[in-house]
């Protein structure tokens, strides 16, 4: 899941913030996996003032920094029930690394769609990435109703994502609870915007819609075009 974001400059699973240990536990553990927490692209002040320091600051060295803590702690766990044999808990620990995990390559995906206005933030997306919006969503003010109203209209915790689809090429908005779940098989996120309240709450309280529409000022299309071409293999 994580392979395409080598093409956005943060790499293949392992340079994503994760490299194999190469090491093995004893019995059937397999080899594990050490997930690190990726550095952002930009200062924390960089995206001001839509989105502030503070919050930029707490919600990549806390808030992602706990995901991928708590998803090298699930793979562990689930490496030691393995080498143990001993599986009770294995529905507790495959949930909390879908749900870290999830967590992880979100917010990895998200640091690398925004950029600082001016400086790649804002404006319009352009060439093959326009193209496609506006045949699967009529405009690209269309899409940015559509995509707004779905980040807006997520329930308590979650995301709204711009999927590309292989099977049949289009382009699809969906929402994630939480990290993980409401998204299908076989869509892959190229863009996002993280609508948990600590992305936003220091600066917009609970006024999520401001939060919305300031983010628009800081996308990168640039970046979703090259997640988009990654995933389209082109």
């Amino acid at each position: 899941m994580l392979r395409f974001l080598g093409l956005i400059g943060v790499g293949t699973l392992g340079a994503a913030g994760s490299k194999a240990l190469g090491q093995q536990l004893t019995g059937h553990a397999g080899e594990l996996t050490e997930h690190t927490l990726p550095p952002l692209p930009y200062p924390y002040d960089a995206l001001e003032p839509y989105i502030d320091a503070r919050t930029m600051e707490l919600h990549h060295s806390k808030h992602h920094q706990a995901y991928v803590d708590g998803l090298n702690r699930a793979e562990r766990e689930l490496a030691a029930a393995r080498a143990a044999g001993d599986f009770t808990l294995v529905e507790y620990w495959s949930k909390k690394a879908a749900f870290n995990g999830g967590g992880h390559f979100l917010h990895t995906l998200f640091w690398h769609i925004m950029a600082p206005p001016g400086q790649g933030g804002g404006g319009e997306p352009s060439g093959l990435l326009r193209q496609l919006i506006e045949r699967d969503f009529g405009s690209v003010e269309a899409f940015r109703r559509h995509f707004s109203a779905a980040a807006l209209a997520v329930e308590g915790s979650g995301w709204a994502l711009l999927h590309y689809r292989p099977a049949d090429g289009r382009l699809l908005i969906l929402q994630a609870e939480n990290q993980h779940k409401l998204t299908p098989w076989g869509a892959i996120p190229i863009m996002g915007i993280d609508v948990w309240e600590h992305a936003y709450y220091l600066k917009y309280q609970n006024r999520r819609r401001e939060y919305i529409d300031a983010w628009w000022n800081v996308v990168n299309w640039a970046q979703v075009e090259r997640n988009l071409r990654a995933v389209m293999g082109r």
